[in-house]
């Protein structure tokens, strides 16, 4: 009878245990939709930068051919799966629990991650990311095995698979240094032989480069990456193997001679057709290595749970997975779907669209604002390149410095002026060797089953050759370097999160159980929408400068003044409001609402530091008769953002003083502020009415508003110094004090002096 019960009891056991991993099984599904989701997000700037920054056809056209490269490449990535199972640990020492524990951590920690990158728009690798998890999660399941019992500590070791995940590791790093050396290699020897002006040299090399570029994305995205299609027969492959040779040689020749003759009868531009081949080949390998990262983790947690049903013993505690070191066919069905999740997230993603940005402003020719500061490392390594280009002038025949000089003429001002009204960020011969390199390089560690971070290898790639090309000159070098480094510092960053997130959360889940696995996929969940809220704020607030970035297009006197009057008029309401709040809240001590009116005076003072930066882009495009309307411009700049300057030296101060919690203004003090805010409220209100309507009568008016202001500051200094002396006032509440007088005598001067400078530039356009 207690047998029966025993029995009755363990399968009752068994059933429960099979429904809750069950559930787990379809956890780890919904998260990886939600990776596919951000994890494309983030790495659509692999294959689409090259052909939106070259602008090799429309964004629809672009999308359409990496769509198809996708969907076929995800037929290619069968053979990257058993990284997911047996890459980076040994599963035959851990049991099934253990290994859904690991594989809902790593899930869990990777969304979360890639979100947040993608977020900010910063490109970061998702096959590290998946990697590091991988190996924090079982380090930290393996601890706990391990920890209880002293004597077996030294066993940790042959949980974790180290000789591959060294060569993993290990090749990862290796691919940026290839992937930058073969980029810069391969765009320097191109533009030698195209040069900047390739339009010509097309109708005659147009057919070999193309014929070449194509048969070189055959050989690598076909050939080589046959052995990993979930399709391919033994006898398929055997064929290709034997026939190789042919196969490329045909390919040669074909391409060769129909590009060719695309060119002489028809002036088709090849390059347009081997940067969109280009794209579907780099799509293609995209998905092919770097669909593993996504649903690789999933669908060992589905094999693990197919093998605990169908065990004989089927108990969860003690059942080792062993068996995931078989070959495993992930079936076709399973690669399709999460190909059409990836081509949905593609067209429909905002935050892809983010991180394209990033890497095509990094790799753009021409000059301008730019996105990152200036690093020392990166101010020591330009300086290092200056002086090395120096010394390579002093070592090379004069005959050989100036056939290189000819061939790599940079493109005159008029050609790169003409380039940024298309939107063109580089050449056509830059994009397809770009897609030409990386597409390359990520296929043949496909072939390898090698997961490359195709992040690191095309971006890289990109830098190569936009360093071989020039793009990186002594305008824009420092900035384009620290971007780099940055972006390359994000990833170092990316393994060290990944390993740690991963590895608390595999404890946390080890320990927590079944309750664990509840909280913190409702914690994610939570996590992830939070977010997706903070994102769309900072979209919100970038949209306020699409204004701002559209200037550059303004080629006439009348628009530049309508805008210039409009940004006045922004500035004017928003010094207005700001420093009527900024005393409101120091008046109440109000610590909450001053941060936020700080918040809004750093918005405002880089809004203003942009449009300064942004000056010469601007005044270069205008007519060559339009001198006077470009230094009423540069003036009206220079007024804005001194305005700014001053809001900031009043907010700044009275925000340290509250968060010091130093003794608040004395009563005298404020009603002498008061006096004075009412004062310089009528002077702003009235300048910017003044601007708004373009009526200047009024000079009169505000040249004695401006005084009553004046006079108000001179009053409460001299109050202020009396209070001084009758040690009625502490230090910190004088300097307070006296600064907000100081910076509002300047604020009424700069406020006045662009009511002065609109009432001149209309005289002057009066008399043109």
């Amino acid at each position: 009878m207690v047998s029966i019960i025993h029995i009755f009891a363990q399968h009752i056991y068994l059933f429960i245990m099979t429904q809750i991993f069950l559930i787990v099984v379809v956890v780890l599904f919904i998260l990886a939709i939600a990776d596919l989701v951000v994890g494309v997000s983030n790495d659509a700037v692999n294959f689409l930068n090259s052909a939106v920054g070259a602008k090799a056809a429309s964004f629809t056209a672009i999308m359409a051919v990496s769509v198809a490269g996708i969907m076929v490449g995800t037929l290619f990535s069968s053979g990257m799966m058993e990284i997911a199972r047996s890459g980076v640990f040994h599963p035959n020492m851990f049991y099934f629990t253990d290994m859904m524990y690991i594989f809902l951590a790593v899930m869990i920690t990777d969304v979360l991650l890639l979100d947040t990158f993608s977020s900010f728009g910063l490109p970061t690798s998702t096959t590290v990311s998946i990697i590091f998890e991988l190996l924090g999660a079982a380090v930290g399941i393996a601890m706990l095995k391990t920890i209880s019992d002293a004597n077996n500590m030294h066993q940790l070791g042959e949980y974790i698979n180290s000789g591959k995940a060294l060569a993993i590791i290990s090749g990862i790093l290796l691919s940026v240094v290839i992937a930058f050396t073969f980029g810069a290699l391969v765009q320097y020897l191109s533009r030698l032989l195209f040069t900047f002006r390739f339009q010509d040299k097309m109708r005659y090399l147009g057919g070999i480069w193309g014929g070449i570029a194509i048969t070189a994305i055959t050989y690598f995205m076909v050939i080589k990456g046959a052995k990993g299609a979930s399709f391919m027969k033994p006898e398929y492959l055997a064929f290709i193997n034997q026939h190789t040779f042919s196969i490329l040689l045909t390919s040669l020749a074909f391409w060769t001679l129909l590009f060719q003759v695309l060119i002489w009868l028809f002036k088709t531009n090849v390059l347009k057709i081997t940067v969109l081949v280009g794209t579907f080949a780099l799509a293609m390998a995209f998905a092919g290595n770097d669909l593993v990262n996504f649903i690789g983790v999933p669908l060992a947690g589905f094999e693990s749970f197919r093998i605990f049903y169908y065990s004989a013993t089927q108990n969860p505690e003690t059942l080792t997975m062993g068996a995931l070191m078989n070959p495993i066919v992930t079936p076709t069905y399973m690669l399709l779907i999460a190909g059409v999740v990836m081509s949905l997230t593609i067209i429909f993603s905002k935050k892809a669209k983010t991180v394209i940005n990033t890497s095509v402003d990094l790799s753009r020719q021409d000059e301008g604002s730019e996105k990152f500061p200036s690093l020392a490392l990166s101010r020591s390594i330009v300086r290092s390149a200056v002086n090395a280009s120096r010394t390579f002038e002093k070592v090379t025949p004069g005959f050989l410095q100036r056939f290189l000089s000819r061939r790599l003429q940079q493109p005159s001002p008029a050609e790169i002026k003409r380039a940024q009204e298309e939107g063109i960020s580089f050449d056509l011969v830059r994009a397809s060797v770009n897609l030409v390199v990386a597409s390359m390089l990520i296929a043949y560690g496909t072939s390898h089953k090698l997961p490359l971070s195709t992040t690191y290898v095309t971006f890289m790639v990109a830098m190569g050759t936009s360093f071989a090309d020039g793009a990186w000159g002594r305008e824009s070098a420092v900035y384009r370097i620290s971007g780099v480094l940055i972006v390359i510092g994000g990833w170092f960053l990316t393994a060290l999160v990944a390993f740690s997130v991963s590895f608390i959360m595999s404890l946390i889940l080890y320990k927590g159980g079944m309750i664990a696995v509840a909280a913190l996929v409702v914690m994610a969940s939570y996590l992830l929408i939070m977010q997706h809220k903070a994102y769309v704020k900072r979209e919100k607030e970038a949209a306020i400068n699409v204004e701002t970035e559209s200037k550059t297009t303004i080629l006439d006197k009348s628009k530049i003044t309508d805008q210039c009057r409009t940004d006045i008029r922004e500035a004017l309401h928003n010094a207005t409001r700001l420093y009527n709040q900024t005393l409101d809240f120091l008046f109440h001590e109000n610590l909450k609402k001053l941060r936020e009116t700080q918040k809004d005076i750093e918005r405002f003072n880089k809004h203003t530091k942009k449009l300064k930066n942004e000056i010469t882009l601007v005044v270069a495009k205008l007519k060559d008769d339009s001198i006077e309307t470009g230094h009423y411009y540069v003036q009206v700049l220079d007024f804005l953002r001194e305005i700014a300057h001053c809001l900031n030296y009043i907010s700044k101060p009275c925000l340290n003083h509250l968060e010091n919690n130093h003794k608040g203004l004395l009563k005298q003090q404020q009603n002498e502020l008061e006096r004075l805010q009412k004062n310089m409220l009528q002077l702003l209100t009235t300048v910017s009415r003044a601007i708004e309507e373009n009526d200047y009568s009024n000079r009169d008016q505000i040249l004695k508003l401006q005084q009553n202001v004046m006079d108000e500051i001179d009053k409460a200094r001299r109050a202020q110094v009396k209070r001084i002396k009758s040690k009625e006032t502490g230090t910190k509440n004088s300097v307070l004090f006296l600064n907000i007088l100081a910076e509002t005598k300047n604020l009424a001067l700069f406020v006045t002096n662009l009511f002065k400078s609109n009432r001149d530039f209309l005289s002057i356009t009066k008399e043109q």
